[in-house]
């Protein structure tokens, strides 16, 4: 006879077998959990595994309306249970009421944020796969509503390892080959340090509405990667100019997306220091080159940390003399870790291999790199 928590643990699991896309998958999700811990709003993200930025969110205008200020308190913002330090900490999830223990002043997420719009707790989870995170859910309940409990928090926490394998394959879903139809121009847009999209070219425009077709966002509403962005920027600056190199976030602001045609999009967020009037930011859009798909592509093969290190070099045309000296290991190794990336990727020389994750996803006529 099962327990109650098989049973609920097999609501999860059993999603293992179907065929979803990332977003179908979240929604899935988000129904089973329902069913046995109740929530009155909710944002299930996708994140960048390198920087930890979201590449999408499954959401709902209880929380959209609020958006911002999540974002902001996120990056540049002192609080408790900071999905970060939730990854560090190994716990994977926590409930905000019970961490705030009747101090509220704890936290100005609560105090500023999620108690005016009349929410009385979070629960959030982080998702870790390996060594990469791959998506967070919070989880929210209105203040008229009982607290998460305990209980609730560790069925979610017997959740995490399953959902976090689910979100890296749906993420990690490669086309055989990069689609036509994307702008020859980057695409250039200049926004506030308050999310105001300021000004924007043709190609950042197109690529606006590509990410609002992956959101399911209407066109007033900015694509929460950009503000994802623009936000981890802000806090870099801001420790930056405090000169506490101890605290400088180390990854760029910078993130990946997959779209839903397949093609990859690149997001870049720079600071530009204006002459006149406040700074703004500029973020540049761009269909990713392969350089920046390679680190989607080994974690897709499970390439070893050595494997990938080695791959760097057989990409740079690195001779097997030269990869032993560069890597301090014996030419013998080289030809081990060579045949293992072979079987992995399913490619039998350096000539496919190169091909495999270089010269099919050239973007136009040009030599590949």
């Amino acid at each position: 006879m099962t327990s109650p928590i098989d049973r609920s643990h097999r609501l999860i699991t059993s999603l293992e077998k179907g065929t979803w896309t990332s977003r179908t998958y979240r929604e899935a999700v988000l129904k089973q959990i329902q069913s046995l811990v109740p929530y009155d709003a909710y944002c299930f993200t996708t994140v960048d595994p390198l920087t930890l930025l979201t590449t999408g969110a499954v959401t709902e205008e209880g929380i959209e309306a609020i958006h911002d200020r999540l974002f902001i308190n996120e990056y540049m913002e002192e609080d408790i249970h900071k999905y970060a330090e939730l990854i560090r900490s190994g716990e994977h999830t926590a409930t905000l009421h019970t961490a705030m223990n009747a101090q509220y002043e704890q936290s100005p997420r609560y105090i500023n944020i999620l108690q005016p719009a009349g929410f009385g707790d979070e629960l959030r989870a982080v998702f870790v796969s390996g060594d990469a995170c791959w998506g967070y859910l919070t989880l929210y309940r209105k203040t008229e509503n009982s607290f998460f409990t305990e209980e609730e928090r560790l069925l979610i926490q017997t959740w995490t390892a399953s959902i976090a394998s689910m979100l890296r394959s749906t993420s990690l879903t490669l086309v055989e080959e990069i689609t036509s139809g994307s702008p020859e121009e980057p695409g250039i847009m200049i926004t506030s340090d308050t999310f105001q999209l300021l000004s924007l070219n043709a190609p950042a425009e197109y690529w606006l509405s590509q990410l609002r077709m992956l959101e399911h966002i209407g066109p007033d509403v900015l694509p929460r990667p950009v503000r994802a962005v623009s936000s981890h920027l802000q806090r870099k600056n801001r420790v930056e100019q405090a000169d506490d190199t101890q605290l400088t976030p180390k990854s760029p602001s910078k993130v990946c997306i997959q779209l839903p045609d397949g093609r990859y999009l690149i997001l870049h967020a720079s600071l530009m220091q204006q002459l006149v009037g406040p700074d703004q930011i500029a973020i540049r859009l761009e269909q990713a080159m392969p350089q920046d798909l390679l680190p989607l592509l080994a974690e897709s093969h499970g390439l070893s940390s050595r494997e990938r290190e080695l791959l760097g070099y057989v990409l740079r045309s690195y001779s097997s003399k030269e990869i032993a000296a560069a890597m301090h290991i014996s030419v013998y190794t080289v030809q081990d870790h060579l045949k293992s990336i072979f079987a992995k990727t399913k490619v039998s020389s350096r000539r496919e291999l190169i091909w495999y994750f270089v010269s099919r996803f050239q973007l136009s006529n040009e030599p590949a790199i």
